[in-house]
């Protein structure tokens, strides 16, 4: 029967679903079609497997050659196919054992000499193997992302004479050994920033409940440094929350980070497009959000990005992913990042610094400040006023906490939370917060009259109990109180006002 099946795997967002190739010989005019809604990348792969299969001293078939690649309904792109299908063709055409290639999947673009040229998202393929129980063979050059993967067995191969002999069982290929992970993290220290004392509390307690916080204040105040140093004062990830993060990188880049256990850090610039920061193209990709999964997204000068860019941040900070639709497909990415942003309080940045150079009116004041919606504003748990530190305080030499000893009461924090509720106090639902949260008839009243002046939204509201929890959580207390409250109502100080349109400094 001149009929040979191999397995392979396509990419689909972060998923690697399995793709069956069918090859079968038939008489008639000789030539290779390929079925199965392939892209123009794959349609191409007959001229650079002929090619292959030629080279490395393998006959051609001089036969109608039909190539099926299953499920039809699933697009197929790239050269990620042409090893499944030069094994396919040869095991239809009796040059390899068709038995040898059951319990396997293969996966690598070909060259025209025959060697094999690495695929992007091998890791994602990986971890789809280890669920399938199959061995897997890649190019050399995805051995390594592949290795993380600990949950099968991994062949790496350099080229297709290699693989055949492999098959035939005349030599064996090598066995791409699991690293063990490396446990080195290269943060930046909280240590290094010189005074702030109360932007450094709001940024550990960002870290304990996995809030989102906005700084601002004017420049050179410390601002992007405290940004920058959230990383290494959150908890560690663990290896299967960076599997997560690592895929979305092999995806998008086709490589892996040095230290692939530590948190993504991603400081996209202003002028970053929708699709840049949400993902998207024809063949949608990931984006900054994805790729600061499972860490952190940074937007330094907020109000300097476009606000129809900054809206599409909405959803995916609710709900932890992000679907693109397209006509042909709908991919969706996950997107559980900690959103961090910094700005001025106006257009020339120096209000409420006290030397008098600020010259902007009001009126340029909350245009500038209306930049940013009130819905994004709401997704902001603490809004933090960073402001300049004086010379004495700058050039002292007292001991600051490192970053170490901060992230040990963050990660005690973070246990008493998932004791309690399994899940970060930022991720607690309406419900939830009712249970958890009980409030007296004082707390009630304080709550009731912060609403009325501030104009908060019930959004807003349960931001606030989130943190009071957190601050709560921080102490070790089981209950709320009212000093925890009325902490996080500081918190709230860029909400607008919405019944005078002023806005609250």
């Amino acid at each position: 029967m001149s009929l040979a099946i191999v397995y392979t795997r396509a990419q689909f967002g972060v998923d690697a679903p399995l793709v069956t190739v069918e090859v079968h010989l038939s008489n008639g005019l000789p030539g290779l079609s390929i079925v199965g809604l392939p892209e123009t990348a794959v349609k191409e792969s007959k001229d650079r497997v002929r090619s292959a299969l030629i080279n490395s001293h393998f006959e051609f078939p001089a036969r109608r050659i039909t190539v099926n690649l299953a499920p039809a309904d699933l697009p197929k792109e790239g050269g990620r196919y042409d090893l499944a299908i030069a094994l396919g063709i040869l095991a239809a055409s009796e040059q390899i054992p068709r038995e040898s290639l059951q319990g396997s999947e293969f996966m690598g673009e070909l060259a025209l000499s025959g060697e094999l040229r690495g695929i992007r998202g091998s890791l994602p393929v990986a971890m789809a193997c280890a669920q399938s129980r199959r061995t897997l063979v890649l190019p050399e050059q995805n051995a390594d992302e592949a290795s993380l993967c600990r949950g099968t067995l991994i062949y790496r191969a350099q080229n297709l004479l290699q693989v055949c002999a492999h098959l035939h069982g005349r030599s064996e290929l090598p066995i791409v050994e699991s690293p063990e992970p490396l446990n080195r993290y290269d943060y930046l220290d909280l240590a290094e920033v010189k005074g702030q004392a109360q932007a450094k509390r709001a940024l550990e307690v960002a870290a304990a409940g996995e809030h989102n916080i906005l700084f601002y204040g004017p420049p050179g105040t410390g601002k992007t440094m405290l940004a920058s140093r959230l990383p290494g004062i959150l908890p560690p990830l663990q290896e299967s929350e960076a599997l997560e993060a690592a895929a979305v990188a092999s995806v998008a880049t086709g490589e892996l980070p040095d230290n692939w256990l530590q948190r993504p850090f991603r400081a996209p610039h202003h002028t970053a497009s929708a699709a840049a920061l949400v993902g998207g193209g024809s063949n949608p990709r990931p984006g900054e959000i994805s790729l600061a999964h499972r860490g952190v997204l940074f937007l330094d000068e907020l109000p300097e990005f476009q606000r129809q860019v900054l809206e599409v941040l909405r959803e995916p900070l609710e709900s932890g992913s992000i679907c693109i639709s397209r006509a042909n497909a709908q991919v969706e990415f996950p997107a559980r990042f900690q959103l961090i942003a910094a700005m001025n309080p106006c257009p020339c940045g120096y209000q409420g610094s006290g030397d008098g150079r600020c010259h902007c009116s009001p009126d340029q004041v909350a245009r500038y400040r209306r930049k940013i919606s009130g819905p994004l504003l709401d997704r902001f748990d603490l809004h933090v006023p960073v402001n300049a530190v004086n010379t004495r305080e700058f050039q002292g030499r007292g001991a600051e906490e490192s970053s170490a000893t901060i992230r040990t009461r963050v990660i005690a924090s973070r246990e008493r939370q998932y004791q309690r509720q399994n899940k970060p106090n930022a991720r607690l639902s309406g419900r939830e917060l009712d249970r958890i949260c009980e409030l007296d008839d004082a707390q009630k009243d304080l709550l009731e009259h912060a609403m009325e002046n501030l104009g908060l939204s019930a959004r807003a509201y349960h931001r606030i109990l989130r943190v009071a929890r957190t601050l709560a959580d921080m102490e070790g207390s089981e209950k709320l109180t009212t000093r925890h409250i009325a902490e996080a109502l500081s918190y709230r100080s860029l909400d607008r006002k919405k019944t005078t349109g002023t806005v609250m400094v």
